[in-house]
């Protein structure tokens, strides 16, 4: 069993800043990709950053330079430093990761958080 545990939401003033935090656990062999979307009321959820094991990292155009993806893999725990926030980031964030389970076999999973509410004020 797979468990993705997010923490970090809150409320912030606009140009604050907050940083969440992810950690994956369970009976599980390896961790690979990991990464944060995020969906605001009345859309679809959205890539936010991703980064792979490696330290590959991609980010949203509307996050690029004010959103910072950082991982630690030996803790199994991804992270994500949120600067110069602005309203329009008002979303709830899910955490996910590509996940290799060893239970009855070695088997890939798709893990998802769930989620972690972020409100910017004006």
């Amino acid at each position: 069993q797979v468990r993705v545990v997010e923490s970090g939401g809150g409320l912030v003033q606009a140009g604050g800043s907050l940083r969440l935090s992810c950690a994956v656990s369970g009976t599980i062999h390896s961790v690979g990709d990991m990464g944060w979307y995020r969906q605001a009321p009345g859309k679809e959820r959205e890539l936010v950053a991703n980064m792979t094991t490696g330290g590959s990292t991609n980010y949203a155009d509307s996050v690029k330079g004010r959103f910072t993806i950082s991982r630690n893999n030996a803790k199994n725990t991804v992270y994500l430093q949120m600067n110069s926030l602005k309203p329009e980031d008002t979303a709830s964030y899910y955490c996910n990761a590509d996940v290799v389970v060893i239970t009855l076999g070695y088997r890939h999973l798709e893990a998802w958080g769930q989620g972690t509410l972020v409100t910017v004020s004006s």
